[in-house]
């Protein structure tokens, strides 16, 4: 069992955040801490660590309800903006997924250099203040009579709305590359042939997930930045795997850890809530998130100082292997080498495109970081933890 010189609680450093003595850097800031005072010493100064990304993440999406007015209703087909949610889910309940695309939309085919709207959008624009339209079709029953409802509504007239992500934060993700001699549209974005082009996702020592690798303060009921609001971690997401091969820092090698996050919209902010078009593939949403890592002992602490060059990312043909199902690695190559501008791959030079936008990650990490200093929220203690086997 392990033994830590430096012991804290969440309640200690709540405590902290109230009096206004908490010690709160940016994942960034505590790399170079940890570096310059070693893991002990940064365990002691350091009460919170704010990580952040901002990134696609396609499997997102909005829980709602539209209300009742009489006579009232029972759906079973709702669109928004003419994108299909899925209605199954009591009298006047809906999901939208962020990848669902527009019905009749002219440019709603995935060519490349055509635009595409879709959930994602709808999302967006309900953040921004818009009005969508509301298209609601049902088969009419005793208790619910009303078959058909046309209208016109903004966030603020639905009684709920709440951003429902099954998966978001990847801890650690391909970078994609063709080895196909023609371009090709991916949901990595377009990706030339010959491995012309190397597009990597993730906030290196920003992101979340490589400050927490083996989730040690992150479960059910963590709180965090979402969207430019408060929200909560619900559980592991889709396709979280516990058990991935990782280095010597407990870091993945490969795509592992996942979250399902909750939030309420009315309390977001757009600037962290986008709809996406992606290139030839169609569409999405990009989410900030914000993960405070409590500084609980010496190993949390060197864990978020993790740097870009301790991360290892595994590079992927999407041209042959990706689409039937071959697992093969090409390779690693490190954070630091994609955010470059280049890595080298059989030899040759391969340019980088990032699809997180790293300045954003900053921004998110620092904005989370503001709201605790200015004692605008504090940590909580996860009830339940996340499955994590090393």
């Amino acid at each position: 069992m392990a033994t830590h010189q430096v012991n804290k609680t969440i309640q200690e450093i709540n405590d902290r955040i109230r009096k206004g003595k908490a010690v709160v850097l940016n994942a960034e800031e505590m790399t170079a801490e940890v570096r310059r005072l070693g893991k002990v010493k940064a365990a002691k100064e350091v009460d919170v660590v704010t990580t952040g990304t901002f990134s696609t993440m396609c499997s997102s999406g909005m829980l709602f309800n539209i209300g009742q007015e009489p006579p009232v209703m029972k759906v079973s087909q709702l669109w928004l903006n003419n994108v299909p949610a899925y209605s199954g889910l009591a009298a006047v309940d809906g999901y939208m997924g962020a990848t669902e695309p527009a019905e009749d939309d002219p440019l709603n085919k995935v060519y490349p250099g055509r635009f595409v709207y879709g959930g994602g959008h709808v999302i967006e624009d309900l953040l921004r203040g818009k009005a969508v339209h509301l298209k609601a079709r049902a088969y009419g029953t005793d208790c619910y009579p009303r078959r058909k409802l046309d209208k016109d509504v903004t966030l603020a007239d639905l009684p709920n709305a709440w951003l429902l992500n099954p998966r978001n934060c990847y801890q650690n993700y391909n970078c994609a590359v063709n080895l196909t001699s023609r371009t090709i549209y991916t949901y990595m974005g377009p990706l030339k042939p010959k491995s012309r082009n190397a597009n990597y996702a993730t906030a290196g020592e920003l992101s979340p997930l490589f400050n927490d690798p083996l989730f040690k303060t992150i479960g059910l009921g963590t709180r965090i930045f979402l969207g430019g609001g408060v929200g909560y971690v619900i559980g592991s997401g889709t396709q979280h795997n516990p058990k991935p091969p990782r280095n010597e820092y407990g870091i993945p090698t490969t795509p592992s850890g996942t979250l399902m996050l909750k939030g309420d919209m009315k309390k977001m902010n757009p600037r962290y809530v986008r709809g996406v078009s992606i290139v030839g593939y169609g569409c999405s949403l990009a989410v900030g998130v914000g993960i405070p890592i409590p500084i609980l002992n010496e190993e949390i602490a060197w864990h978020t100082g993790v740097s870009n060059a301790d991360i290892q990312v595994p590079v992927r043909d999407y041209g042959y292997d990706y689409p039937n199902g071959v697992p093969r690695v090409l390779g690693h190559v490190t954070f630091e080498e994609l955010q470059s501008g280049e890595i080298v791959l059989d030899g040759k030079k391969v340019a980088t495109v990032p699809l997180t936008s790293y300045p954003m990650s900053v921004e998110v990490a620092d904005e989370l970081k503001k709201w605790i200093l200015d004692g605008n929220f504090s940590l909580t203690q996860p009830v339940e933890e996340i499955d994590c086997f090393f």
